[in-house]
């Protein structure tokens, strides 16, 4: 009788930690696709947002970093910053 109280103990301890049917493992694996698909969609556009913010910024940072250098302001190199990335908005806005 202890034999078989320690054969059953065993095989509910087994199952406990194993899905019951196999469609959870399905649907999982379905899930960790699609979730990981999507947030490689969303890396995608996060990284093509910076880099064309960056490219719209481009002359704007070339302006100040030139400004800095012939002024050595940090405060005109900012406004010259502001002014040209303001220009450049404005231009991408209108097309």
């Amino acid at each position: 009788m202890i034999i078989l109280d320690a054969l059953l103990f065993s095989a509910i301890q087994a199952l406990a930690n194993t899905p019951l049917f196999v469609g959870e493992r399905l649907l999982t694996g379905v899930a960790d696709l699609f979730g990981g698909i999507i947030l490689i969609v969303i890396g995608i556009l996060v990284i093509a947002l910076i880099i064309a913010a960056a490219i719209i910024l481009l002359p704007a940072i070339i302006v100040a970093v030139v400004v800095w250098f012939l002024t050595g302001s940090f405060f005109y190199a900012g406004i010259a910053f502001l002014v040209v990335a303001l220009q450049g908005i404005v231009a991408v806005a209108d097309d």
